[in-house]
């Protein structure tokens, strides 16, 4: 049964039909992958006699929280590691990146990016531009990079970089960030771990922000001794209203409990609020949300193609994160999809985003956030930098329906301004 909420153009609907017959393959696919990762979940959650009782408020020091040191076996089970550390004082992702770093490094050591120049906000926790103020670099830690080649890891440069010098970490970021090479699978991760393995005792941190849930296994399962991400994107199910985890070498993550809190107490520490209920809600949404949110990537991807833009990854790429690039070609395309969207969203539609110079990025940017949770990926969102290739960068998508119509409202303001 259709139904007229909104004024969509004719030719904005029709390739929105079009577009939906054409991915058929893929939503049966992502499916399916949904499906395994929900019952992984789900055994998790039984084997590790998850109740009610452990949703229970801890204060103060939270000593002996039955929820908080549960809900770290339960992640860690299911992306198969050692440990994991699942906390709501994560404020971020990057900032859960940041503790994950400062936490396996020490003054003297040499950090070694093999995915390129990282994602713009690591920046400053790295050193790269320059401004100090207590990043790596201050404490004497070494950045070193290994450039992609033609978009993909260069494990030729990699086996080099890592034979001819002592590296203690090789960092590898996982999605795209604002680039538009393509985001690594499992598989392509493996391959890396290979030749580091092969070739040093580098310990291995995967970046797995927008990743999580999107194949059947985890970077974790391929040789990754630490993964790192977000708890307000993939990982928290769009019901985490705040926090992050890290998961992998039960030795690493000790040593990263004692960045978090302090050396001797280390995840001992750390009163719940509260917000224990969320935290387990989301993690088990999340198989679900994350497949939501890869049918509206290829619903993107196929609606805006027939209008003739450029996507990565096309409509027929398999996926490795969540989020979806479309290449408008200039910044009055950019500004009309990102305002369209946000007329879709079910918080602040009455909102128009503007460009601005946003803390962490070196031009100004533009966001379509209506979300229930402040800056969650995980929810229907799209932001870009306006600067070249004038991509908009997409993700999200608590379900497929409403979603789906955000993506259509985001076509139809560009049909509005005869753009497309």
């Amino acid at each position: 049964m259709k139904q007229n909420f909104f004024k969509i153009d004719q030719k904005v609907s029709d390739a929105a039909e079009k577009a939906l017959e054409l991915i058929k393959p893929q939503f049966t696919t992502t499916d399916e992958i949904a499906e395994y990762n929900q019952q992984k979940v789900l055994s998790a959650f039984i084997n590790n006699h998850v109740s009610e009782s452990m949703f229970a408020e801890s204060t103060g020091y939270g000593y002996g929280d039955r929820g908080r040191e549960v809900i770290d076996k339960v992640f860690a089970e299911i992306v198969g590691a050692e440990d994991a550390l699942v906390r709501h004082n994560f404020t971020c992702g990057t900032h859960t990146l940041a503790v994950a770093l400062y936490g396996m490094l020490r003054p003297g050591d040499v950090m070694l990016c093999v995915t390129g120049t990282p994602y713009d906000t690591i920046h400053s926790v790295i050193g790269i531009d320059g401004k100090g103020d207590g990043s790596l670099a201050d404490y004497g830690i070494i950045y070193k990079q290994v450039d992609l080649k033609d978009g993909k890891p260069d494990l030729e440069a990699i086996k080099e970089a890592v034979t001819k010098e002592k590296i203690k970490l090789v960092y590898i970021q996982r999605s795209r960030g604002y680039s538009l090479r393509p985001s690594l699978s499992c598989e392509e991760i493996g391959e890396i771990a290979k030749v580091v393995k092969a070739n040093s005792d580098a310990d291995i941190m995967v970046d797995n922000c927008y990743g999580e849930f999107t194949q059947t296994i985890e970077p974790t399962q391929v040789g990754a001794d630490i993964i790192a991400g977000s708890l307000i994107k993939n990982a928290g199910g769009g019901l985490a209203r705040t926090g992050g985890y890290v998961a992998g070498r039960a030795d690493l993550v000790e040593k990263i409990s004692y960045r978090l809190t302090t050396p001797g107490l280390g995840r001992e520490v750390g009163a719940t609020l509260g917000m224990s209920r969320e935290l387990f809600m989301g993690i088990f949404f999340a198989p679900h949300t994350v497949g939501e949110a890869i049918k509206a990537a290829y619903f993107t991807a196929a609606l805006f193609e027939q209008f003739g833009f450029g996507t990565t990854p096309t409509s027929t790429d398999p996926r490795f994160d969540i989020v979806q690039s479309v290449l408008l070609r200039n910044e009055e395309n950019l500004i009309a999809f990102c305002q369209g969207m946000q007329s879709g969203a079910p918080i602040d539609a009455f909102v128009t985003p503007e460009p601005w110079d946003m803390p962490g990025y070196d031009s100004k940017v533009i966001m379509a956030a209506g979300a229930f949770i402040g800056g969650a990926s995980i929810e229907l969102s799209a932001d870009a930098p306006l600067r070249e290739p004038y991509a908009a960068w997409m993700q999200g998508g608590l379900n497929f329906h409403s979603a789906k119509m955000g993506i259509m409202l985001a076509a139809q303001k560009m049909a509005e301004r005869g753009l497309i």
